[in-house]
């Protein structure tokens, strides 16, 4: 395989069957923490505020303002640990371990609370069936740190190549964000036009796509799909982009999603996953524009 910069020589193995336990619990997990920056910070466009950010150690939610401070929380997947710290310099850290949710609940609202920081979060889960309150989890409660680690390994060789992507679009392109909501990494085009209403859409969901978008990205599984997969899709959907090609060969249109799915085993198998990454990425958004005519020779560099 292909080497990278960054956590490790090479993109790990990452069977959802081996860790999908680990991977639930932690999707909570990080429900907790970003729903603390939902309330920290002010509304953005499309939900900006509301992501955490790859690390150099795992997954973060950068500075928040709190008063006349700022909290940063840090899930590091290295030394298995939660970080919160505060800019005044107050730090606080608790291992990362087999755990409930509702036991993490606690013992982070108990962080916060030594910190001197009082927040409000919504209790309930959001974009996953059945939720459980956080306090009343004992459902999710597992905490495999090779697996986590190696989630880590992938988010941060997706990124480095995500943000390659991004150097050549000139319109509105957002930053590489991690969504708790949906457990996944995505990076998302805009065209600049506004999109038309979608049916049935909530409040969260008619924010995020207020504008038309080419949104790509990486999940590990979750939802019911049951396997780590890239993805590009658009919307609204265009006419005529289900019959479109993309590569690399491995990849293609998935008619139940939507969109177009690139599953992670099938990029380990290429003789550069980096490469096949980005030839999948460019040649997704490619179909999509061209099919919903974006203008892209404005949009794009030459």
């Amino acid at each position: 395989m292909s080497g990278v910069a960054g956590g490790s020589a090479e993109w790990p193995v990452l069977p959802w069957s081996e860790w999908a336990a680990t991977a639930n619990t932690l999707h909570m997990w990080t429900q907790i923490v970003g729903k603390t920056r939902l309330a920290l910070t002010p509304l953005q466009n499309h939900w900006w505020n509301v992501p955490l950010y790859v690390t150099a150690r795992g997954l973060g939610t950068s500075a928040m303002p709190y008063g006349d401070d700022v909290l940063d929380i840090e899930f590091d997947f290295v030394a298995h640990e939660l970080h919160l710290r505060l800019g005044s310099g107050k730090t606080l850290s608790t291992p990362l371990r087999a755990q409930t949710v509702a036991e993490f609940y606690k013992e982070y609202v108990a962080s916060l609370a030594e910190l001197g920081v009082s927040v409000t979060i919504h209790p309930m889960p959001v974009e996953v069936q059945s939720p459980i309150r956080f306090d009343l989890d004992t459902e999710h409660k597992s905490y495999d740190p090779v697996y986590a680690h190696r989630f880590w390994q992938v988010l941060v060789h997706a990124e480095k190549v995500f943000r390659s992507f991004g150097t050549g679009f000139l319109g509105k392109v957002s930053p590489v964000h991690f969504f708790w909501g949906s457990f996944d990494l995505a990076v998302t085009r805009f065209s600049g036009r506004p999109a038309p209403p979608r049916p049935g859409a909530d409040s969260i969901q008619r924010e995020a796509y207020s504008h038309e978008v080419i949104s790509a990205g990486f999940w590990p599984g979750n939802g019911g799909y049951g396997a780590a997969a890239f993805y590009c899709y658009a919307a609204p959907v265009p006419d005529g982009l289900a019959g479109a090609k993309v590569g690399p060969e491995a990849a293609a249109w998935d008619k139940t999603l939507g969109e177009f799915i690139f599953r992670y085993e099938a990029l380990l198998a290429q003789p550069s996953p980096e490469d096949a990454l980005m030839e999948f990425l460019e040649s997704a958004y490619a179909a999509a524009a061209d099919a919903a005519k974006w203008d892209r020779a404005a949009l794009e560099r030459h």
